[in-house]
């Protein structure tokens, strides 16, 4: 690898029809001869710079032949160009709707207000349904009928590329604006919608967990994970916790309007309870279980670049997030004995299907099945005494 001894930095602009990364540095004759070096660079007389058309190198090219000349790329004004690139083309054209459609689109909202579900709900259905009064246009709310549905999804899925669970969230939110609307020609009931997909949880094994709160030096961020696995709970869940709901001598938890506006009392492990007395003395928080600067709420965003970060001093490699941990406490209870049941409730789950999935990554049993394998070795050790003592990584000789 090579010692950087030169710094330049890369901007982006266009020139003579092309896109062009420019090439900026504090004059350096050494430099300037390393640079040019480089078949690909021109100089620019107009701009008084060295650029390289897009077409000509790749970025990844670039900052090859410039490392194999130990020269340092500082990309910060290049990011910031990107980005400000992406904002522009993620900026929404507004959506060409008729007045009247678009009272109906809001009385629509009031009515899913009415049937109080969540604001990201909401909103979530408020674009989907905008989206599809746009795609039909000019046609009338009621003469709509489940071909317009069936080639609005298509579109959607296609240039979209919509995920499964999408697919279905835009299903759903076309069939509550059916039922909205009864005088349209939409059959909602017949609406098809993809069936969901079953991806098993990662979880951690209990090693695991002990290692990743062993790696989390700072006392605040040990204590959130602690209760994040030790509870149970959703990362909106710990963010929301008042200090009022923390029973230490019941060794209780009270979390109020969850997931489905639904309220559950979780058990407080013994073992946490003295981590949390150290860090409650320490920290001294207000109202919340966890608070940012000025005693305002944690962010989700904070816990989840921490716990990335203790992830790499605990040296586990799987993809771990606050859910995680959620997933972990759930599974090590059913490997514990606990019932379904139990778990559902502490869980928060409406569904006993929804806690059913663990059963299936829970290993208490799983381990009691004996391999093929290994049934087929063992009985090759029984029947020849030369095998008896002899592991599957040694040379078998015949």
């Amino acid at each position: 690898m090579n010692r950087h001894i030169y710094r330049i930095k890369l901007t982006e602009f266009e020139h003579r029809g092309h896109s062009c990364f420019g090439i900026e540095f504090k004059f350096d004759t050494p430099l300037k001869k390393l640079i040019k070096s480089i078949e690909e660079i021109v100089w620019s007389a107009s701009r008084k710079t060295f650029y390289v058309p897009k077409n000509k190198l790749t970025l990844h090219q670039l900052y090859t032949q410039l490392n194999e000349r130990a020269i340092y790329v500082d990309y910060s004004r290049l990011k910031t160009a990107i980005k400000t690139k992406k904002k522009a083309s993620t900026k929404r054209t507004p959506r060409r709707i008729s007045d009247q459609k678009k009272e109906v689109i809001r009385a629509f909202v009031r009515y899913l207000h009415g049937l109080r579900l969540s604001e990201n709900t909401i909103r979530v259905y408020f674009t989907f349904v905008a989206d599809f009064v746009e795609f039909i246009g000019d046609k009338s709310l009621d003469d709509t009928n489940n071909t317009d549905v069936r080639l609005f999804v298509e579109q959607q899925v296609i240039h979209k590329k919509y995920a499964i669970s999408t697919h279905r969230q835009l299903v759903s939110a076309i069939k509550h604006f059916g039922r909205f609307l009864p005088d349209t020609k939409l059959e909602v009931e017949e609406l098809p919608r993809p069936s969901s997909s079953r991806y098993l949880p990662i979880v951690l094994s209990k090693e695991e967990v002990v290692d990743l709160l062993r790696a989390t030096k700072n006392m605040k961020h040990r204590t959130i994970l602690a209760m994040l696995y030790s509870a149970g709970l959703r990362i909106s869940e710990v963010i929301n916790l008042e200090l009022k709901d923390i029973d230490v001598d019941r060794r209780q938890l009270h979390i109020k309007n969850a997931k489905g506006r639904k309220d559950r009392v979780v058990v407080l492990a013994e073992s946490f309870i003295p981590l949390y007395k150290n860090y409650y003395m320490t920290y001294s928080p207000r109202n919340y279980f966890i608070e940012g600067p000025d005693y305002k709420k944690y962010t989700a965003g904070s816990i989840r670049n921490f716990l990335k970060q203790s992830c790499k001093l605990a040296n586990i490699g799987k993809h771990v997030t606050p859910h995680t941990l959620r997933h972990s406490y759930a599974t090590h209870l059913i490997e514990n004995g606990v019932g379904l049941r139990y778990v559902q409730d502490l869980l928060g789950h409406s569904k006993p299907e929804t806690t059913m999935i663990y059963t299936h990554v829970a290993k208490k049993d799983l381990l009691q099945i004996q391999s093929p394998l290994d049934t087929a070795f063992i009985a090759l050790s029984e029947t020849d005494k030369k095998q008896q003592n002899q592991s599957l990584s040694d040379n078998i000789s015949r």
